[in-house]
């Protein structure tokens, strides 16, 4: 009988073993403590680079584009012209301060020029002398008043071929027109006259060399007839050939 119940016994030992073999022992405060442990947190991103990527070239710039030139209205060239030339109270008392206040006739001879001329940009306050039977000579001496270039001296010279009688002996206030270079005055300038006056009369002739136009006015002693033709040559220094 004992050795049945060994017999049947001894395969349930074999099967035992292996059984306990895998049973794995657990302590109930390891499992708890499991789940307070620490997650493992995902690695933070990189740093992005703030460096700009390098280009094989450098990259085109933008054309600028140049804006159209600012076109002046009507009203701002008429203000740019009137500040470049000379108005009618300037001149008169210009004109005055040669013939003497009050010279009865010049504010009619001036104000005459200026209609058919226009405004001046620049004149000549001086006196000169001239005296001729057939042949004659003049000499003259004055300043040059210019809107823009301020003042210089300005001499003249020049003959006067015609039928002149008398001797003159005449202060001449001169007006100048589209002189825009000071220095294109000092040249020799063809004049026409005609005229005939008495003493204490205004006269006017006209003297021109390309754009530039010079109008003499001049007050005279002396008598004098016929038509005057020759030219007026200007200087910065007094010259005794009137040639």
């Amino acid at each position: 009988m004992m050795k049945r119940l060994i017999g049947w016994m001894a395969p349930l030992l074999v099967l035992a073993v292996p059984a306990q073999a895998q049973v794995r022992t657990v302590d109930p405060n390891d499992a708890i403590d499991g789940d307070l442990a620490p997650q493992q947190r995902a690695p933070a991103p990189a740093p992005r680079s703030t460096v700009p990527p390098a280009y094989e070239s450098a990259p085109a710039q933008p054309q600028q584009q140049t804006p159209p030139p600012v076109q002046q209205s009507p009203s701002t060239t008429a203000t740019s012209a009137a500040n470049d030339t000379f108005e009618r109270e300037d001149l008169i008392g210009a004109a005055e301060g040669v013939f003497g206040r009050g010279a009865e006739g010049l504010a009619g001879i001036l104000e005459n020029i200026l209609k058919d001329q226009g405004k001046p940009n620049a004149y000549i306050a001086g006196r000169e002398a001239a005296g001729a039977f057939v042949v004659g000579l003049r000499y003259g001496s004055g300043v040059m008043n210019h809107k823009v270039e301020g003042q210089r001296p300005v001499y003249w010279t020049g003959p006067s071929v015609g039928f002149d009688v008398g001797g003159d002996a005449t202060k001449v206030f001169v007006l100048v027109y589209n002189l825009y270079d000071s220095q294109e005055l000092y040249k020799r300038f063809p004049a026409a006259e005609g005229r005939a006056y008495f003493v204490g009369g205004f006269s006017a002739s006209y003297l021109r060399r390309g754009d530039v136009v010079l109008i003499p006015v001049r007050l005279g002693v002396g008598w004098r007839l016929g038509a005057n033709v020759g030219y007026m040559r200007f200087s910065e220094k007094q010259r005794w050939l009137p040639f």
